[in-house]
């Protein structure tokens, strides 16, 4: 009986394969507010503009929210409204003069909408309950959005329905008082968001990635489940919300499980995470209470490098399993004299990349951006039970018999530009006489991995390169 098992990797040159963007990226949205607060950003002691540090250090995606009416702005400090129309139009057009995309997060409420609050914009209360005019009103919203920001050049590259959906969108005071998931309202209403999307690149010859957010990552699976079940399938990309202080015990590791997992199971979805933070210090700037004060037992002590070091390996697990990027949420809300809706401050300038001089620490968070991440999927890992060999044509992998869950290992191909080219299980793979075999036709030159997997965990890689 034989005791090794042989995959045959058979490569052919010259297909041209398009490459996906890994992005690394920043919310700003709260910038505009703390400068007009009187807040300057700076770095090395030097007033600098924040948009420019941020596209400096390798940030290529900013992420803004989109309120629909936040008339609570108008009772607070000058009166001033802050992620409205006029503000985020104000911020895109920032983002674009320094070279960064922009991921324009439709919030879909006058205030903060998150996996325990939806609540429908007070303009569409009346409708709230009559669906065929609230998904008109809706599709509506999304399709001149987008045509106005069009028509002044600031087209955003992604949106994203909705913030933090897992409880649906668009709830009455009501529902919104409760736990509710009417997936049949829900889907009706997404698709309709969708589907002014699509119009919309249609009638003005663009492009824009569409994505769906969700709150922690052991929540995604079962509620994706139910996007596709209810007919929610045209979107692009799953986004999801990762914070250790919230969604603790899930580790890192189990994140990047997660989402290789999902890549497995919705090939054309790019995976990636939307929001995350991590803290510096427990210390504070001013009497705001801070909305985060606790840090994984690995990532101690609390100081700007452990920051950097928590971001730098949740976005190695990320791209290493097949996401497509990070987003850090509000580094660049320092501590200001302004008020909040809760405090006069800001409740996370101990979770920013600036000191409470609003100093950039470079030792920092910062510096996360500026990784080179494709090196987690180059760096060979070493199995013993795993050997590779071949030859300009092929690469051969060798399993040994200790093994025993073969029907359980899966493959993965990487691009040199981090982009999977195809993925499976290895038993799915037809066989050959040297064993399962999986055949490619006209890779362009560059280098490779080859990555086999576990139900759990990364097992093994290995690097090529096709001349």
């Amino acid at each position: 009986m034989r005791s090794i098992f042989f995959l045959a990797i058979i490569l052919l040159v010259q297909f041209k394969l398009a490459s996906q963007t890994i992005y690394l990226g920043a919310d700003l949205s709260y910038v505009n507010e703390m400068e007009d607060c009187g807040e300057v950003y700076k770095e090395n002691g030097i007033v600098k503009d924040p948009y420019q540090i941020f596209a400096d250090h390798e940030c290529n995606l900013v992420r803004l929210r989109l309120w629909h009416t936040p008339s609570w702005y108008d009772n607070l400090n000058a009166g001033n409204r802050y992620s409205d129309f006029e503000d985020v139009k104000k911020s895109i057009g920032r983002a674009k003069a320094e070279g960064m995309a922009v991921l324009l997060d439709f919030h879909l409420s006058d205030n903060w909408a998150d996996p325990g609050k939806q609540r429908v914009p007070n303009a569409w209360l009346p409708v709230v309950n009559n669906l065929p005019v609230l998904k008109d009103s809706l599709y509506n919203y999304i399709y001149n959005t987008l045509d106005q920001l069009h028509q002044e050049g600031l087209t955003p590259e992604i949106v994203q329905i909705g913030n933090e959906t897992n409880k649906g969108i668009l709830l009455s005071p009501a529902d919104d008082s409760k736990w509710t998931l009417n997936w049949p309202r829900n889907a009706q209403l997404f698709n309709s968001a969708i589907s002014a999307v699509r119009a919309f690149e249609t009638t003005r010859n663009q492009s824009v990635l569409v994505a769906l957010h969700l709150a922690d990552p052991d929540e995604v699976n079962w509620l994706l489940s139910g996007f596709i079940n209810n007919g929610v399938t045209d979107f692009d990309i799953i986004g999801m919300s990762y914070y250790w202080q919230w969604h603790k015990p899930t580790t890192i590791a189990q994140t990047g499980t997660i989402i290789k997992n999902l890549r497995n199971q919705h090939p054309t979805k790019q995976v990636m995470i939307f929001e995350t933070a991590y803290i510096w210090t427990t210390s504070s700037a001013d009497n705001a209470n801070n909305t985060m004060n606790e840090a994984h037992p690995s990532y101690l002590p609390i100081n700007p490098e452990n920051q950097k070091k928590w971001l730098v390996d949740l976005t190695k697990e990320v791209v290493k399993n097949g996401g497509t990027g990070v987003i850090y949420w509000e580094p660049a809300w320092v501590s200001s004299t302004c008020r909040t809706q809760w405090g006069t401050g800001s409740h996370q300038e101990n979770a920013t990349f600036f000191d409470f001089q609003n100093n950039l620490q470079l030792n920092g968070g910062i510096g996360w951006l500026e990784e080179n991440y494709l090196t987690s999927i180059f760096e060979p890992e070493i199995n013993p039970n795993i050997q590779f060999s071949g030859n300009l044509g092929y690469v051969d992998i060798a399993i040994n018999e200790s093994i025993s869950n073969v029907s359980q290992l899966e493959f993965r191909i990487v691009g040199g530009a981090g982009q999977t080219i195809e993925s499976g299980k290895i038993s799915s793979l037809p066989l050959h006489p040297n064993g399962y075999r999986w055949t490619a036709s006209n890779l362009i030159p560059g280098w490779y991995a080859i990555i086999v997997s576990g139900p759990e965990n990364w097992i093994a890689s290995h690097k090529f390169v096709i001349p």
